[in-house]
């Protein structure tokens, strides 16, 4: 056999499939330790070297409810529903606070690992899944702090708690579905991560964090629930204080199908540009 024959034999080229073809689950299974490798040094490296690490992580929210307990609580008078603003605020906002991370990290994770991107192949969607995923390990600092929030305040959790799982799932694949879009866009147009600060904040906006989705009239509700962040801080917010139900089952039907909509969208985009990354990065 000759050199050109044995390298012939030892070379094989993988590549991305063509057209609307979803990932493979067994393939992402084969690259399940890639996939927790990534996550862990995602988590690792993320507060190194800085003066306070993890108590950003608390520093934030805290540092926005307080701000907004002034201008909406005592001078806007935000219907809460009876609860005190500072805690109606902060509550919703535990779970933004880990959407809002994971988006961030997932929409540059591509752009963040150019180098091991460009050398090795992989399936390229772990590199903002590992992210996305990751984001989520911040949620038992600020859950902690609500806890203490709500001991201050008076309020036990009710048998609703149980389903926190579930909406800290869907804010996750809500994450997951836009960073597939933004992390692939990043490759093509470097605009995106310029962007991404100025469009998560306006989202927060959009979102009932700070008030409730009461305020909004009942004729553009449907089309408000298409923000899938609606039905995971209402939820959130009734799971943990209880109350009344926070959003009638239409929002959340609407919510939980945009959800999908967005993921699977994501998917088959990332996929469409995945043959170009190595070049364009």
């Amino acid at each position: 056999m000759t050199k050109e024959q044995f390298l012939d034999s030892k070379v094989q080229v993988i590549e991305p499939a063509w057209g609307l073809r979803l990932v493979d689950p067994f393939e992402l299974w084969r690259w399940r330790e890639l996939f927790v490798a990534l996550m862990l040094r995602d988590m690792s490296v993320r507060y190194k070297q800085t003066a306070i690490g993890i108590a950003w992580v608390v520093a934030q929210p805290l540092a926005t409810v307080a701000i907004f307990s002034f201008l909406l609580g005592k001078i806007g008078n935000v219907p809460t529903g009876g609860l005190p603003y500072p805690l109606f605020a902060f509550t919703a906002m535990v779970p933004w606070q880990m959407f809002s991370r994971a988006l961030l990290e997932g929409s540059i994770s591509l752009a963040n690992n150019r180098s091991l991107l460009t050398k090795v192949y992989f399936p390229r969607i772990l590199l903002p899944a590992a992210a996305v995923f990751g984001g989520a390990a911040d949620f038992p600092v600020t859950f902690a702090i609500l806890l203490l929030m709500m001991l201050w305040f008076g309020f036990v959790p009710g048998w609703q708690i149980v389903l926190m799982p579930v909406l800290l799932l869907l804010a996750l694949l809500t994450s997951l579905g836009v960073a597939l879009w933004l992390s692939a866009l990043n490759v093509l147009y470097r605009d995106v991560q310029i962007v991404l600060p100025f469009l998560v904040q306006i989202w927060l906006y959009l979102t009932p964090v700070l008030y409730p989705a009461s305020v909004i009239p009942e004729q553009w509700r449907a089309l408000y629930a298409m923000n899938p962040m609606v039905t995971v801080t209402e939820s959130f917010r009734w799971a943990v204080l209880g109350g009344a139900v926070a959003l009638d089952p239409a929002m959340l039907a609407v919510s939980t199908v945009t959800v999908f909509v967005v993921l699977l969208s994501g998917v088959v985009y990332f996929r469409s540009i995945e043959r170009q990354m190595a070049d364009r990065i």
